[in-house]
């Protein structure tokens, strides 16, 4: 209700200008003009502060200061990561600098990539206090991820996915979740490759990780949509990638033709750079690699052109929206966001000019759904 916000706002301008007991608050008629409400709403949120013994009317001389409020519980976030040592670090940057700005605190807990441990960590972080929970479920371990999703519903604070979605919502699904569009980052990367000129681009993949079927199927559509000639043989896509199958992998490139790779992951892109060269090819020359994370892509020899998700946005954004959602209650709607990532151009592609020591950056585009 607006007259539940106005009275918070009140709260807190009394507590932050410390107003003595006795200072006189300005009339109704202005509070309205300041909050942008009706004289109604002014007068049922005073009359809210005058229950709470806060303020005092005082018939025909105004409305005054009686008590100052209690001062406010520091509110707390309960952040659960399936990691803390890839990925996930600078998602768990942005949501502290957003707490940090809101004067809230971070509650930290990784799943280590375990249902198990999971289901143990919201409950340790939940008996520890918590007013809210940003989740990173590991929907890709589970039999039936929207059953999953469907638990959470009955958790007793609110909560924001992060990187995750419901896969299977019904339309009045409650879920607020703030992901990367990651079928965005890898059209950018596959129309930069076909623009400079390559027609057989194949795929180092992942399974079974949680975003690993988007970025299958993204590859699979912008090979089709940009007319790019598909190659079987050189897209893969492995639980984990040993050197000896990345050996082969880049044996596969040099003796099908394919000139570019999109790989998913930093780590497995720099180790085919690696082999690359020990079979020949030269890079960008012969070959071109594009990543999916940007986490350690710059480090690669040559850089590693990549797809950069906008980790730390993506978690300071979850965290604004779980304090809105804490401080307002029930009544705030759902929030489903979808940011762009961008792509960000070093030598491992070469292309027109020198990008040696430069990145080039397309911009980033934030979309809300």
């Amino acid at each position: 209700m607006k007259s539940d916000l106005v009275a918070e706002a009140l709260r807190r301008r009394i507590s932050d200008e410390r107003w003595s007991i006795g200072t006189k608050l300005p009339t109704e008629p202005e509070l309205a003009g300041t909050y942008a409400v009706g004289l109604n709403t002014v007068r049922r949120a005073v009359g809210l502060l005058v229950d709470e013994g806060i303020v005092v009317r005082r018939q025909g001389s105004g409305t005054y200061v009686a008590g100052l409020p209690p001062t406010p519980r520091r509110r707390l976030l309960g952040v659960l990561v399936p990691s803390t040592s890839y990925y996930y670090p600078r998602v768990i940057e942005g949501i502290e600098r957003a707490a940090t700005a809101a004067g809230a605190g971070v509650i930290l807990a990784s799943s280590e990539n375990r249902l198990a441990l999971e289901q143990e960590q919201t409950r340790r972080l939940l008996d520890n206090g918590v007013d809210g929970l940003i989740l990173v479920p590991n929907l890709n371990l589970t039999d039936d991820p929207q059953v999953h999703v469907d638990a959470l519903h009955r958790l007793p604070v609110p909560y924001v996915l992060v990187e995750r979605r419901p896969p299977r919502p019904a339309p009045d699904d409650p879920t607020s979740y703030v992901v990367t569009h990651h079928a965005g980052g890898v059209f950018a990367a596959m129309r930069h490759l076909a623009s400079l000129g390559h027609t057989r681009i194949g795929y180092v993949g992942r399974r079974r990780t949680g975003t690993s079927a988007l970025i299958t199927e993204a590859y699979e559509l912008a090979t089709a949509s940009l007319g790019l000639e598909a190659v079987p043989e050189a897209s893969v896509q492995r639980v984990e990638w040993s050197s000896e199958e990345i050996h082969d992998y880049a044996a596969v490139c040099r003796d099908r033709g394919v000139t570019g790779v999109f790989c998913h992951g930093d780590r497995d892109a720099a180790m085919l750079l690696g082999h690359a060269r020990r079979l020949g090819l030269r890079v960008p020359q012969d070959l071109a690699v594009v990543a999916y994370d940007d986490d350690i892509a710059e480090f690669g020899d040559p850089a590693l052109t990549a797809v950069a998700p906008p980790k730390s946005d993506i978690g300071a954004s979850a965290a604004e929206f779980l304090l809105r959602r804490i401080t307002q209650g029930p009544d705030v709607p759902a929030r489903r966001l979808e940011l762009q990532p961008r792509l960000v151009v070093r030598e491992s592609c070469g292309g027109s000019g020198n990008f040696a020591g430069t990145d080039r950056r397309v911009r980033a585009v934030t979309a809300s759904t």
